[in-house]
């Protein structure tokens, strides 16, 4: 030792023996060059055959510690293009899932355009059968329709039920609407004239929010059953919207 009076620390000293006791096993089961030339000799092996089949087996050893490290080169390689494509996917994962969902809100937005509309259209019915009142007898099937299609849209939870509702109540309107041209007493009425008009703005403006609906709505199909989009569609519970017709 450079320096024998250098003092190791007492934690090292488990270690420090444990690997010189393994560098004296080596040590020991190790032969020199000379070593198995005289082993040779003793059983007549010619000397440049001892040296042929050091230096041979030497060469493999150096060859199969190079395959080792190539290897190890080539794992550490593919564990890194595997984390590539890993982060690659979480990252185009959460972008269509964003995409599909802020897609999703359009037609939500949509929508409530269109139910605003349709309420509007529900809460007008009242009105129409005020105006009825006074001709009760004659129009109580035709109150009763009007009632019942009202109920029908407020009862209504969903986006198919109300578009079913929608259905019944321009059924009850236009019932509504025949009879008063075919009413003399309701046709002088001020009150059913700023109510056509009050419909017929309603049905244009429902005509515009159903068709902006129904093209969100498209929109978002193509989005969730699109290859590789419908992957992130069916992992996370994305369905096929229906159209308000």
């Amino acid at each position: 030792m450079n320096n024998p009076e250098k003092r190791i620390p007492e934690e090292m000293a488990p270690d420090v023996l444990e690997l010189a006791s393994r560098y004296y096993a080596q040590h020991t089961q190790s032969y020199s060059a000379a070593d198995l030339v005289a082993a040779g000799q003793e059983v007549d092996i010619p000397v440049e055959f001892i040296e042929q089949a050091i230096q041979d087996i030497q060469e493999r050893q150096q060859q199969e510690q190079v395959a080792q490290q190539q290897l190890a080169r080539f794992r550490q390689r593919l564990v890194t293009i595997v984390a590539g494509i890993l982060a690659i996917s979480i990252i185009w994962t959460g972008w269509t899932y964003n995409l599909i969902q802020s897609s999703g809100n359009t037609v939500e937005a949509a929508w409530a355009q269109v139910e605003n509309q349709l309420q509007r259209r529900a809460d007008l019915i009242p009105n129409l059968i005020n105006i009825t009142q006074a001709d009760a007898q004659q129009t109580k099937e035709l109150v009763a329709l009007l009632n019942r299609s009202r109920q029908a849209y407020l009862q209504a939870a969903t986006p198919q039920e109300k578009a079913d509702a929608a259905v019944q109540m321009n059924q009850a309107i236009a019932g509504f609407t025949n009879y008063a041209v075919a009413s003399y007493q309701l046709q002088s009425n001020q009150l059913l004239t700023n109510l056509q008009y009050e419909l017929t703005g309603t049905e244009n403006r429902l005509a515009v929010e159903r068709s902006r609906y129904n093209q969100a709505v498209q929109a978002y199909n193509q989005k969730v059953q699109s290859f590789p989009n419908s992957l992130v569609a069916n992992m996370f519970g994305f369905e096929k919207r229906e159209f308000f017709r």
